[in-house]
């Protein structure tokens, strides 16, 4: 059984060939634009290209009978229809919640007709590096709605659950809705990196405006975006969900471990 992984280079298509090797695939095919970068262990077979020029795409999908799609929105319903024509059999994605941005990958999957699983993540831990210049810097985090809740979850797990929907079967025509092990407030995390430089580091909750201001330096167009975000989930937190313990088999990677692992990003 063939499995190509597209995004390779991503930082959860990368982890998704490491978990495919650990659970025994023997036949894995990587789809990355930089091979050099991405690293790839030996034995995985590697084509150079790019979902987001799908010419390049014909050659990784040849004989390819599982595939995990890394979401992009402008050339996802090309590349799904090319993966059926390919004789794709099961496509496993990554998209978001229902409805949200994020909806027109799983459209563009089950257009297709090719059997899919959806995987829907919310926030990444990651996102946590957009207060990692503030924490060099010092030890006040400038925020906004330091209440507002959600439950993030690491790469590894989505990576994990992604393999396992790859291989196992079971799974076609379901989709997980995927978090992390539990639902922290945004001063909840700011303190939980805190605790894992060993530094004690205060929250400062800025009034929406200046949160917007704050955040157009990194996100420029999208800061409005965000910020609205996070007003919604002040007033309606996300709750955490048991999906990828009940799929993997072990508990998902909490923030504070998170967190630990990750200090250099912070200045640690």
């Amino acid at each position: 059984m063939k499995i190509l992984v597209t995004g390779a280079t991503g930082g959860v298509g990368r982890l998704v060939v490491d978990e495919l090797l650990a659970l025994g695939a023997t036949d894995v095919r990587a789809l990355t634009v930089n091979p050099t970068r991405a690293g790839l262990p030996a034995g995985v077979e590697v084509v150079t290209g790019f979902l987001g020029r799908p010419a390049s795409v014909p050659a990784a999908l040849a004989g390819v009978d599982r595939m995990y799609l890394a979401p992009l929105i402008e050339t996802n319903a090309e590349v799904c229809r090319m993966a059926a024509a390919a004789g794709v059999r099961r496509i496993v994605d990554m998209a978001g919640a229902k409805g949200d941005h994020w909806q027109a990958i799983e459209d563009g999957v089950e257009a297709c007709g090719v059997p899919y699983v959806h995987l829907e993540p919310g926030e990444f831990m990651s996102n946590a590096d957009l207060w990692a210049g503030q924490i060099r810097a010092g030890d006040v985090v400038r925020d906004g709605y330091g209440s507002a809740a959600n439950a993030p979850i690491a790469h590894a797990d989505i990576a994990a659950v992604a393999a396992r929907c790859l291989l196992e079967d079971g799974h076609e025509g379901r989709s997980y809705e995927l978090t992390g092990p539990e639902s922290l407030t945004r001063r909840e995390r700011v303190s939980l990196i805190g605790a894992a430089l060993g530094r004690e580091l205060t929250y400062v909750d800025l009034p929406h405006d200046e949160l917007v201001q704050e955040l157009e330096a990194s996100m420029g167009e999208y800061a409005a975006w965000y910020a609205d975000g996070l007003r919604l989930l002040a007033e309606h937190p996300q709750r955490a969900v048991p999906t990828v313990a009940k799929l993997i088999g072990r508990p998902a990677t909490t923030f504070a471990a998170w967190a630990r692992a990750h200090a250099a990003l912070f200045g640690a």
